[in-house]
Formats: C-alpha cells, sequence, structure tokens
C-alpha cells in the first residue's frame, strides 16, 4: 500500500480489519483522510478493547508530515507503534507559510469547534486567499462550512470525531486544492434517521440528508446543515463525498473523479466527509 487516501480507503479498511500487524512500510502519501481514517479505525478497535500494531512508512518525509500533522500526538493511544521511538531528521516548521490549514484535531464538545473554527480563520487568509484566491465572501462560507460538518459529529454521532485540513498542488490540473477530512464512528446517517424515517439502506439515508435537508430531529430548521455545505461546495466548484456504514455517495465535479454512488462497501461504523475545493 503506497498511497492511503479516500480512494484507497476501501483497501485500508480490509488491510485493517484483517490483519493484526498492519503494515505501512511502503506507504509514500497519506493525506487528511488516510489519517483521519486510520485514527477512527483505532476509536473502533478501542471501543472493542483491541490494539494492533502498525509498522510504519520507512519514508521519513511521510513521517516527518504525520509529525508535522499531529498524528503521532493520538496514535500511540490506539496502537502498538513500530519502531516506537521515531528518529526524525529534522521536524516541519509550523510557520504561518505552511500549507497546513488545521492539523489533525479531535472534536468532542461544542468549545472544540469554536477552537477549531479560530485555528482556521488565522490561517484561511494567507493559505484561501493567497493559494485559492478565495475572497472574504468565499471564505467565510468555508468557515460556515467547516463548522456545519464538525456540528454534525456533536449532533448525531455520540462520540469523538477527527478532522484535519491541508492544502496541495495538483500537478494534473496545475491547481491547488484544500482537503478536508471529517470523521466520526458514531451512529451514522441511516441510524440517526431512521428514528423519523423508513430507509432501505445507508445510501438512502444519505442522499436523504445531504440532498433533502432530513434531520433526526423534528424541530424546524433543522437538517439544513449538510444542505449548506453542499451549496457552498457546488458554489466554488468542489467535490464533496460522504462514507456512512456501507455506502457512500459524492458529487463530482468535471475535474475531479470518482463514482456518484456505491454500495455493499466494507462495514464501518459512522460518517466519514471529505471536501475538495480548487483554486478559482
Amino acid at each position: 500500500m503506497t498511497q492511503i487516501t479516500e480512494d484507497t480507503f476501501e483497501q485500508v479498511l480490509q488491510i485493517f480489519k484483517e490483519s493484526l500487524e498492519i503494515e505501512l512500510q511502503e506507504a509514500i502519501f497519506i493525506d487528511p483522510y488516510g489519517m483521519v481514517g486510520i485514527l477512527e479505525f483505532g476509536e473502533c478497535l478501542k471501543s472493542k478493547g483491541i490494539q494492533k500494531t502498525i509498522h510504519l512508512p520507512e519514508s521519513d518525509e511521510v513521517l516527518k508530515y504525520l509529525e508535522r500533522m499531529d498524528f503521532f500526538k493520538f496514535a500511540g493511544e490506539y496502537f502498538i507503534l513500530v519502531p516506537p521511538d521515531l528518529q526524525l531528521s529534522e521536524k516541519y516548521l509550523r510557520s504561518s507559510y505552511s500549507d497546513v490549514l488545521l492539523e489533525i484535531t479531535p472534536i468532542e464538545k461544542p468549545d472544540d469547534i469554536h477552537s477549531i473554527v479560530g485555528k482556521v480563520k488565522e490561517r484561511a487568509q494567507s493559505i484561501l486567499a493567497k493559494h485559492l484566491h478565495y475572497d472574504e465572501r468565499a471564505i467565510n462560507g468555508f468557515i460556515v462550512a467547516l463548522s456545519e460538518v464538525c456540528q454534525n459529529i456533536i449532533e448525531h454521532s455520540e462520540t469523538k470525531g477527527f478532522v484535519g485540513i491541508q492544502k496541495y498542488h495538483f500537478q494534473s490540473m496545475n491547481k491547488n486544492v484544500v482537503k478536508i477530512a471529517v470523521m466520526d464512528i458514531g451512529i451514522g446517517f441511516r441510524t440517526s434517521l431512521s428514528e423519523r424515517f423508513s430507509l432501505k439502506n445507508d445510501l438512502e439515508a444519505i442522499e436523504k440528508a445531504l440532498l433533502h435537508g432530513a434531520s433526526r430531529y423534528t424541530e424546524k430548521g433543522r437538517g439544513h446543515g449538510l444542505a449548506a455545505v453542499r451549496r457552498f461546495v457546488n458554489q466554488w466548484n468542489g467535490k464533496l463525498s460522504i462514507r456512512s456504514g456501507t455506502a457512500k455517495f459524492s458529487i463530482i465535479p468535471t475535474w475531479a473523479w470518482g463514482r456518484e454512488k456505491e454500495l455493499n462497501l466494507t462495514q464501518f461504523p459512522g460518517a466519514q466527509i471529505n471536501i475538495l475545493l480548487p483554486e478559482i
């Protein structure tokens, strides 16, 4: 396994489920979705009293990046890491010139969202304005969308979630793209909405929430959070994918890739959200 991203997530899940010793030595690229996904799998194992071993990537660059994203702050809580004592040649500098909008950050309570939004606001101007050419209105829309996906974890997951955000340069389109990964291993869309709706599968539950603004709550005005995220992503020609249970639904612009609807995936609890926003 050389890449650990949304594109390889199904294979990663299989490896993590089937192996006690998870071999990531050959990994040369791990993005926020991959990192957050590994930690959420760890959270899942922890709830069952299981601790597996991860053989860390041999690439010094990958290890430095994982350290820069605060991955190791949490990974040791879930896994036995090999080697146990990392010897990094040097650490990435945490400067205002960094492409990191947000290191891997846990979401457990409403205060966490305020802290996340505050940190992203600080860095948004230098990254979103400079590299993606977003104006103030777009940056505010970005902050609102981020708040909504984080709020979803607090309201619906009933467990801890993680978020991570990073800017990349996509050589294939010669554009900068920001990746936002937000995940939890909570009750998921189907269980959440089945209190009010009759649903045949996980895909229908995701579509109901994302496309029709459905909510587990009956109060007027609830359920519009994800709809607002969808509108923002569409407005800025981004990609949005939501995975929950055994299904995944994606909104895919012309510059991106993937399948709109996927069923019969490996069962995984909660919700896994990935957002890609391109340079204007």
